[in-house]
């Protein structure tokens, strides 16, 4: 938490911190009136989402898309989680920064996945975690995940990632394509937005 401390103030860099949740399955219309559903959410600060998904690289997993529109999942819902005062080059470095804590190759639906990537963030924002609803099925699973089927164990959230040198001409982002094997699934989790179709991997900072 404090990362949203600094002696500076400008109203311009006044902004909300908003979660963004997703669907990752139609199932949801019917479990998720008893607090149960597989939920997918991004963190909305200073006009852009960020999220965290899942690749075979120790590098960055963290991407960012358009508020709203994470390709792959079914928008559900918003969540004002509260505002901060921070300088949109200061996010961006607090946002790379995470980045190097949230590598592709470590993420786990159970012990590490998106929703406790925003969980994180929004913390060290604002001093407020997600509503728990949100990764309940996470908390669950952790406590009984000897019994869970495989397929609830391995990442569904898995973008194709590419990474670009500078010399491409990018500069703090790398653009991947997502990337869903089941037919049928990619049926049912087509974005609203579907010219939405890119995300784009934060980088690290550079190690000195």
């Amino acid at each position: 938490m404090g990362a949203q401390h600094n002696s500076r103030t400008n109203p311009e860099w006044e902004t909300h911190v908003i979660l963004n949740v997703y669907d990752l399955t139609p199932a949801n219309s019917y479990t998720a009136w008893c607090g149960l559903g597989i939920f997918h959410s991004g963190i909305q600060v200073h006009g852009k989402e960020y999220g965290f998904g899942a690749h075979d690289f120790p590098a960055s997993g963290v991407f960012e898309v358009e508020p709203q529109s994470c390709p792959g999942f079914i928008y559900r819902c918003s969540i004002s989680l509260g505002h901060i005062n921070m300088p949109p080059s200061d996010f961006r470095l607090f946002i790379e920064r995470m980045a190097s804590e949230y590598h592709g190759d470590t993420y786990h639906l159970i012990s590490k996945n998106c929703n406790h990537f925003t969980s994180d963030v929004a913390y060290r924002l604002t001093g407020k975690t997600i509503p728990g609803w949100v990764n309940r099925l996470a908390r669950l699973g952790s406590l009984c995940s000897c019994i869970l089927p495989e397929s609830l164990q391995v990442t569904t959230v898995k973008p194709e990632y590419h990474d670009f040198s500078e010399e491409d001409g990018a500069e703090s982002v790398s653009t991947v394509t997502t990337e869903i094997d089941d037919a049928e699934q990619e049926k049912h989790l087509l974005s609203p937005q579907e010219s939405a179709g890119e995300v784009a991997f934060i980088k690290e900072p550079e190690k000195n």
